[in-house]
């Protein structure tokens, strides 16, 4: 993946996570993302979006088991609504990110030759190299789904950690006034 363009100081850093249907695996990684951004005081400097490949779902709430093991740990994803990812995706996320690589070869046969978005796999950012795919827990029992917030939770660490160094976001900019001199 290649480095995405400088933002401007007051542009967001986006992040549009991709799955098949966004019911289960993309709504997941978008609420822990949105968790960990709200936590690290950084809200409204990255923003946060997810998506599916297929439209079977467009409109619909993720999954009934993706709620409940969201909300075993404390993530409220009920807000959500699956969407189908659009060619307009490509300009307006820096960051669109595959559960899988059927996804991602899915946005990629998508993707406009113009657009500036860093295109690749969630897991990218795992710490463990080996890990390749967000395995889908549609039809699996509750051990699936809570396997499957295991490896975004952890993802989603390195990730911000990542997207922080890389744009410059150390620290929210209502903290660098209160920073001693």
């Amino acid at each position: 993946m290649s480095t995405p363009p400088p933002l401007a100081e007051s542009t967001p850093v986006s992040v549009l996570f991709v799955c098949l249907g966004n019911i289960c695996r993309s709504p997941t990684a978008h609420g822990v993302f949105e968790s960990r951004v709200r936590s690290a005081g950084l809200t409204g400097r990255i923003s946060v979006d997810s998506a599916g490949t297929g439209d079977w779902h467009v409109g619909r709430p993720p999954h009934k088991s993706t709620l409940a093991a969201a909300r075993r740990r404390g993530y409220e994803l009920e807000h959500l609504r699956a969407r189908q990812v659009g060619v307009n995706d490509f300009d307006a996320f820096d960051y669109i990110l595959a559960m899988d690589l059927s996804n991602l070869a899915d946005l990629r046969r998508m993707r406009l030759l113009r657009a500036s978005s860093r295109i690749g796999l969630f897991l990218d950012y795992h710490p463990d190299a080996n890990l390749v795919e967000v395995p889908d827990p549609y039809g699996g029992g509750a051990a699936d789904f809570d396997r499957v917030l295991d490896m975004i939770e952890t993802t989603s660490d390195a990730l911000l950690k990542a997207i922080r160094t890389r744009h410059g976001l150390l620290l929210p900019p209502d903290a660098l006034a209160s920073q001693p001199d």
